[in-house]
Parts: C-alpha cells; sequence; structure tokens
C-alpha cells in the first residue's frame, strides 16, 4: 500500500517534460545562436588618382608597321585592314610598355574603393577576429583595384581615341575589348594615388535590431594583423565604447577531424555585391555546410584545414563551426577557376589554435558576454515552444544590448504563440512541489486511518459459548457470564442446551465420588431419597443456617474451549473467573465440612 501511494505521489508531483515535436536541426540552432556575433566588415580606401596620357613610342610602332607588312606578304594574316588592325593590337596587349609611353597632361579623378569581409566578435567589449586580407592591400592590388573601380571612365576613353586614328575603321566588340585591356594595363600600371587614406569599420544595426541602408559604419582599430594567404591570414580589429556585443565561443583543433561537417558563417560577395536583393536582406549572414577533407600545410608551415563547405568573396574571415556550436576556425581562402569564379569547391580554414595564439600575444581572453548566455537560454525556451519561459529572457536581451539585430522579432514570435495557444511551458517546479505535498498529506492520511480501521475489525468478539474478556472497574459477570445464563432454580433447562442436560453438583467435602457424569460430579443424595420424588429427603432451607450454595455445571460447550497460551487471547481474560470459582469451591467445602450432623 506505501509503495502504491509513493507511486502515486511520484506520477503526480514529477512534471511531463514538453512534446518537443520534431528535432530542431543543427544548422537552424547554430545559425540562431551565432548569428548576433558575425558581422560585416569593410575596408575603404580613398584619395586622389592620377594618371598620365600616353603617347606611342615611334620607333616601335615602325618596326610593328614592318612587321605586319612582312606577315601580309608571307600570307600569315590576310591584307583585309581588320586583319592587320587586330594583328597590331594583339602584339601591342602583349607589351603594352613597349608601344606606349606617359606624357602631360596628368588626369586626375577622386576615387574611393574597397571591399567587403565578414568578422565575429570574441570579447563583449569589442573585439573582433577577421582575415589579414580584409583589413590590408598590396601596392599592387590597391592599383589593381583603384584601375578596375576609378579608371573605367579614362579607360574607355583611350580606347576610343586609338581606335578613331584609324580613319574609316568600324572595329567590332572584340576589337574594342582588345584596345580598352591595353589601357587597362598602361593607366593601371602608370597610375598613382595621392592623398591616400584608409578606414576599417563594421557595418554596424539599427537600435532594436534589423539592419538597412540606413545603419552607421561604425570605426574599428586595427590591433594586430598577421601575413596573408598562404600565411598566418589574421587580424584583430577593436570597437571602442562597446558593452554586453554577443559574442561566439572557441574550441579546439581536436574538436573536428576528417568526415565531420563544418559550418561556414558570412557574407557572401555573390549576394552582398547583387543589386536584385534588398539591402536588409543582404546583411544577413549566409551558413553554409560541408566536409572537412582534409588537414593541409602550406611552404610556410602553416596548418589549413581543407572542406567543401562552399564559400564566396565576402565569406573571408568568417568563422567555422563545429556540430556542437563552437569556433574551429576561419574561413580565409578558397579556389577559383581561371576567369576568377569560385569553384565547386574547396574552401581553407585557418586552424583556431592560430586564432588563439594570435589572440594571447595581445593578451585578449576570449569571453562569453550575459547577452549570449541569456539569449541562448531564451533561444532553448524557444525551440521547446516554451514561449512564456522564453519571452522574459529575450525581454531581458533586448534590454542589455537594445542593437541587438534579431532578438525584436523573437519576442514578436514568442507574444504570437502565446496568443494562439501554441505555448508548452510546463508549470513551474515549486507548484509541482506544493501539489506532491498535498497529495502526500492526503495519502498517508488515508493510511492512518486505513490502519486505525484494521485494528478496531480485529478486536476479538466472543466465539460461541465463549465468554469476552471482563471490563476493568464493572461489576462480577459471575462464573459463567456471557456464555449462557445460569440454569433457572426449577430445573428447566435454558434454550440451546442439549435435550436431557442436567445441573452438576459439586462433589462431596469429603471427596467421595459416588459416580462421574460428562458434565461433573452428583450431589450428596439423603438417605430416603426417591429418584421418583426428587424434592423428597432434602430439608427445607433453615432461615438462620448456613446458606447453601448449588452452582449450575457448565455447559459441555464451555468444556470445548480451546485453550490458549498465556498472553495470547481470550484465555487469559478469563484468568480471574478461575480464580473466583476455585474461591468459592473452597467456601463451600467448608461450610459443608462444619454442619451440624443432623443437617
Amino acid at each position: 500500500m506505501a509503495a502504491m501511494a509513493a507511486f502515486a505521489l511520484l506520477v503526480v508531483a514529477a512534471p511531463a517534460s514538453a512534446d518537443t515535436g520534431d528535432e530542431v536541426p543543427v544548422g537552424t540552432r547554430l545559425a540562431a545562436r551565432t548569428h548576433p556575433a558575425v558581422q560585416l566588415t569593410s575596408i575603404t580606401y580613398s584619395g586622389e588618382v592620377v594618371v598620365p596620357s600616353s603617347q606611342a613610342k615611334q620607333a616601335a610602332w615602325d618596326q610593328l608597321t614592318n612587321e605586319a607588312t612582312q606577315a601580309v606578304l608571307a600570307g600569315k594574316i590576310p591584307s583585309d585592314e581588320r586583319s592587320i588592325a587586330k594583328f597590331f593590337f594583339q602584339r601591342v596587349a602583349a607589351d603594352v610598355d613597349r608601344y606606349l609611353q606617359p606624357v602631360g597632361p596628368e588626369r586626375t579623378v577622386k576615387a574611393q574603393v574597397g571591399g567587403m569581409c565578414t568578422g565575429w566578435w570574441v570579447t563583449p567589449d569589442g573585439y573582433m577576429v577577421t582575415g589579414a586580407h580584409c583589413v590590408q592591400m598590396s601596392d599592387e592590388e590597391l592599383s589593381q583595384t583603384f584601375a578596375q573601380q576609378a579608371l573605367a571612365k579614362f579607360n574607355k576613353q583611350d580606347a576610343k581615341d586609338m581606335i578613331n586614328a584609324l580613319r574609316n575603321f568600324e572595329a567590332d566588340k572584340e576589337m574594342i575589348e582588345l584596345v580598352q585591356q591595353i589601357y587597362v594595363t598602361f593607366n593601371s600600371t602608370h597610375l598613382e594615388i595621392r592623398g591616400l587614406q584608409k578606414s576599417l569599420s563594421v557595418l554596424q544595426s539599427l537600435p532594436g535590431g534589423g539592419v538597412d541602408k540606413t545603419a552607421k559604419e561604425v570605426p574599428a582599430e586595427l590591433v594586430s594583423v598577421g601575413e596573408s594567404y598562404p600565411g598566418k591570414d589574421f587580424a584583430l580589429l577593436k570597437v571602442n565604447g562597446q558593452q554586453n556585443l554577443p559574442t561566439v565561443p572557441l574550441g579546439d583543433d581536436i574538436d573536428v577531424q576528417t568526415g565531420d561537417t563544418l559550418y561556414i558563417s558570412g557574407f557572401p560577395g555573390l549576394v552582398t555585391n547583387t543589386p536584385w536583393f534588398s539591402i536588409e536582406s543582404k546583411l544577413d549572414p549566409a551558413l553554409t555546410e560541408g566536409p572537412y577533407n582534409a588537414k593541409r600545410s602550406t611552404q610556410e608551415g602553416v596548418p589549413y584545414i581543407q572542406t567543401q563547405a562552399p564559400s564566396y568573396h565576402g565569406n573571408s574571415g568568417g568563422p567555422v563551426f563545429s556540430r556542437a556550436g563552437k569556433v574551429v576556425g576561419m574561413l580565409i581562402a578558397g579556389t577559383v577557376s581561371e576567369n576568377g569564379e569560385a569553384s565547386e569547391n574547396e574552401s581553407f580554414v585557418l586552424p583556431v589554435s592560430i586564432i588563439k595564439e594570435k589572440l594571447n600575444e595581445k593578451n585578449v581572453k576570449p569571453a562569453a558576454s550575459l547577452t549570449t548566455t541569456k539569449y541562448n537560454e531564451a533561444l532553448d525556451d524557444f525551440f521547446q515552444r516554451h514561449y512564456k519561459d522564453a519571452l522574459p529572457k529575450f525581454r531581458e536581451v533586448q534590454a542589455l544590448f537594445p542593437s541587438h539585430p534579431y532578438v525584436a522579432k523573437y519576442i514578436t514570435d514568442s507574444q504570437q504563440a502565446i496568443s494562439s495557444g501554441k505555448d508548452e511551458t510546463p508549470q513551474p517546479v515549486w507548484l509541482w512541489i506544493a501539489i506532491g505535498a498535498g497529495v502526500l498529506v492526503v495519502v498517508g492520511g488515508g493510511l492512518l486511518l486505513l490502519v486505525l480501521m484494521r485494528r478496531r475489525k480485529k478486536a476479538p468478539s466472543s466465539p460461541q459459548g465463549q465468554s469476552p474478556s471482563p471490563a476493568y472497574g464493572g461489576p462480577y459477570p459471575g462464573v459463567n457470564g456471557g456464555g449462557y445464563d445460569r440454569q433457572p432454580v426449577n430445573g428447566q433447562v435454558l434454550p440451546g442446551l442439549p435435550q436431557g442436560w442436567q445441573p452438576q453438583s459439586l462433589p462431596p467435602a469429603n471427596g467421595h465420588q459416588p459416580g462421574r457424569t460428562a458434565g461433573g460430579y452428583e450431589a450428596p443424595r439423603p438417605r430416603d431419597y426417591d429418584p421418583q420424588r426428587p424434592g423428597r429427603g432434602y430439608d427445607p432451607q433453615r432461615p438462620d443456617g448456613a446458606t447453601q450454595y448449588v452452582r449450575p455445571a457448565p455447559s459441555p460447550y464451555e468444556q470445548q474451549r480451546p485453550q490458549a497460551a498465556p498472553g495470547q487471547g481470550p484465555a487469559d481474560s478469563n484468568a480471574p473467573d478461575v480464580a473466583d470459582l476455585e474461591r468459592e469451591i473452597a467456601e463451600l467445602r467448608r461450610q459443608l465440612q462444619h454442619r451440624p450432623p443432623e443437617a
């Protein structure tokens, strides 16, 4: 019974776990946890771009004219004007500085160029990790970038002037592109940048969450930078005046191995630079995944992880996560095809051990922010559909970091889920404890009542012909108190006694036993006793004489009572009756011994 009560208490007091339905995919949970700490970074160069005008080197052009004539005469090229012009431009494009030289006047244009990468917060106060090539450009890269983005107008105009110099010549598309390439090479080679300025920034979300075209770029300070790929491609930025920023945790190299799935988070340039998508959607990180293929090492001895998780320009500097949601590396490079497009698809990841090494050099210790801790707790509740538990935690996150880009939407989603009856938040633990305590009291009281009732039922009821134990302080019930009534003086047999039953008298005082009956001893008879006249021969009782006490013999049913062991039942309760009976017998013997002889 106690075991059943304990089981009932356990069933009531233990809160049932909510049905979480389908398991939340790893990528979904990981993206929700890590996206707030992943930011779009920007590097910007600005200055005045100066390029000279061009002039043909006469001697080189004369020699090129002779070569073209010989080729026509030898039948190597057709003799039409278009074929000869194509021969000229191909030779010049192959060695521009042999045929063109810079001259005045200089041409100038103010220009601004740059690029986008990915970075991620490692401390609540504004330290950010990204790639080295995301924060600096070599002189060659810088000239090419300015030439491509700032000199397009000059390149087109110079190509047009050269084609026009060929009188009455109509160039096709192939010819125009060939001539433009000549001036792209010449102008970028002789380009000069004056008043160059560089700035680094992080695109910060709007207060209350969300990012759009009005979001401002927050300046970032370059704290440390390594060597660009294939070196230790690492950079550390610091954004001042920050607190409670979302962060991501760092793992270890041993957390992943060949065959494990890796997850890359970042901003692919294919999307960021595409005009068809809204600015709001462009600035959400993308999560890609793929297998860990192999561990590589560059000629300089720098380790890199090869993975087939897709990545693109703009993903550089982005964190790479294990299944557990910890950073195991940083995306640095990917393979590209001959035309510069990303190929299918090998990405190269700088291991997290190198990142930790570089952070230690600057005494920067990664730490989880309170914002992230509370946000992750809220997400756990949200994904279990415990919306009532999640809602106050999301609000706390919003109070800690008002610029959080995603928490506002989770607050709205939680409120809508509660309003539509989708909440599955379990009752609080204290309520289950209170219910369990109440059940325990009820069950305990019921058990106590049951025990008392059983004890009352076990109180001994007198068997047929058995006297109950005398009550203390009550009147003496007589020798046979409780079994049968005493035999009447007139000798009548009471109902319930066997037919022919006769009362039995006590044995004579001198011990003589004239005969035994089944019930005991016969009383002494007078000399003139007549069985046909049982009253004859007895003298009437004298008023002043000794009282004759005739006790009816016990019932034959009483002689068959089971005798219980001492202390174990009704037999012990009749002990006072036996003692009284013995005293009465002794008193009768004493009276008989003192009877007068004539009695």
